[in-house]
């Protein structure tokens, strides 16, 4: 169960209602992240908003949930995992062996892929400030200066959505139970 109680568009504050209902129409349900967002309407309306800005990115949606799912995996979060999961099958069409590869965060089939997902654990491990090693080995899989800002763009986000559902606790909707993960426990 939430520790944050889970609105409603009809429990919502005010201001959250209408991103709440963009939310279901664009989903088909109500997202358990959305709705606790929902209590802070300026946090809801800054995911949603830099979610947005974040898919006019110059990566592609492939490379941008490669990233989420590499940011939520190292962050333990278990419903950002199944959430970009599913978008990862379903939108960007990647396959199930290279999902299981991201989750398991192993060395990734697609050398391109790979490279995004190397990046954003540098990124996420030295906090922005990444080796020129890690910088150039990016630049050599295809990408650009722009990306690497990108890549900080899509980490900034996981860290917004990740971080709440940590706090949140959030159970997973029913929608997303197919694509459930939890994360590897961590020797004491």
């Amino acid at each position: 169960m939430s520790r944050l109680p889970l609105q409603t568009i009809d429990s919502a504050p005010e201001a959250s209602r209408p991103f709440l209902q963009k939310s279901q129409s664009a989903n088909g349900f109500l997202p358990n992240l959305v709705a606790a967002l929902a209590n802070a309407p300026v946090a809801l309306e800054t995911y949603l908003t830099v979610g947005e800005i974040n898919g006019r990115s110059g990566l592609t949606l492939a490379e941008r949930e490669v990233l989420q799912i590499t940011a939520a995996a190292i962050h333990g979060c278990g419903f950002c995992v199944a959430g970009h999961t599913a978008v990862a099958l379903k939108k960007a069409q990647l396959s199930e062996a290279l999902v299981d590869e991201i989750r398991a965060q192993d060395t990734l089939s697609d050398a391109r892929l790979d490279a995004v997902a190397n990046f954003t654990r540098a990124v996420i491990a030295t906090r922005g400030a990444v080796s020129d090693d890690a910088l150039a080995s990016f630049k050599a899989g295809g990408f650009t200066d722009a990306n690497a800002l990108e890549v900080i763009l899509g980490v900034s986000l996981a860290t917004l959505c990740n971080f709440a559902n940590n706090l949140a606790r959030n159970e997973l909707n029913p929608q997303l139970e197919a694509y459930r993960w939890e994360p590897k426990a961590h020797a004491a």
